[in-house]
């Protein structure tokens, strides 16, 4: 996060658990926002389409579904972007304390550990991918069901696709804490209250979308490993080599949806940002 983090190390007051409560908060305002968005990448990470395909494709499902596979976000994003801000925290101050190492090192193992940490809730992410692939659409109606049909496979069924997600996880989490602040700087200096929630969501969202650019693949690879139910645990660079050799080995194919992602990204990431600020200021 940059020099900026060292006034957000948690102190004796105990006033830590503000970060878990405003990261939670963040996490939820956003989701409920951009749901709409996100089916559509989705589509098109799943299927390859074009946007105007994905689009298409959505209509044809209907409003009544559009909202379908909600819960699963609001649930693991909210908890996991409330880890991620409360854990960093927690996770720099315990290093800073303890370990002798330079601040940057510190936290970015800091960042690394809560990132890390954020995939114990893999099978949210596992059942949200469930709910919104169309193909599924008539096997269960909503979390729960879902959740119990992969019951049936056993535990590991609801981790499959953990490898990208702890792939992801961690470094976009060392890159995010860490170009925080520097970007924050680089910024026109923001002399009123209004200034500086906009430059908490121009400063969130580039990273947002820088970040979910350069994962975009790994993201590919997840979605179809978790798209499946029961059979083979493929190896992630197996998957990887049957998307490329399915998009004809060619690299733009593989970022089909890239440029929803961005722009979704840069809203995603401005909104949370920014939340996160304001709240931890009003707090």
């Amino acid at each position: 996060m940059g020099p900026a983090a060292a006034e957000g190390v948690p102190g004796p007051d105990g006033a830590a658990g503000k970060h878990y409560l405003c990261g939670y908060c963040a996490a939820f305002t956003n989701i409920a926002v951009t749901f709409p968005i996100q089916k559509v990448l989705f589509r098109q990470q799943l299927h390859g389409l074009r946007t105007p395909e994905a689009v298409r494709q959505l209509r044809r499902d209907g409003l009544r579904t559009l909202y379908r596979g909600i819960l699963p976000p609001l649930l693991q994003k909210s908890t996991t972007l409330a880890l991620m801000f409360g854990l960093y925290e927690d996770f720099s101050a315990l290093l800073l304390s303890q370990a002798r190492a330079p601040e940057l090192l510190t936290r970015s193992a800091a960042a690394a550990l809560a990132g890390t940490t954020e995939a114990v809730l893999t099978p949210f992410e596992r059942v949200q991918t469930l709910l919104q692939d169309h193909r599924h659409h008539d096997k269960f109606t909503n979390t729960y069901q879902a959740f119990r049909a992969l019951r049936a496979h056993g535990v590991r069924e609801y981790y499959r696709g953990l490898v990208p997600i702890l792939l992801r996880n961690g470094p976009s989490n060392v890159l995010f804490f860490g170009l925080r602040g520097p970007l924050k700087q680089c910024l026109p200096e923001a002399t009123s209250y209004s200034a500086h929630l906009v430059n908490d969501f121009i400063c969130g969202g580039l990273l947002g979308a820088m970040l979910g650019f350069l994962f975009f693949p790994v993201n590919v690879v997840k979605t179809r490993m978790q798209a499946q139910i029961g059979g083979e645990f493929q190896s992630f660079s197996k998957v990887l080599a049957k998307i490329w050799l399915e998009r004809d080995r060619k690299l733009m194919r593989l970022f089909r949806g890239a440029h929803l992602n961005y722009h979704r990204s840069l809203l995603s990431w401005g909104i949370i940002n920014a939340t996160y600020e304001f709240l931890l200021k009003l707090l």
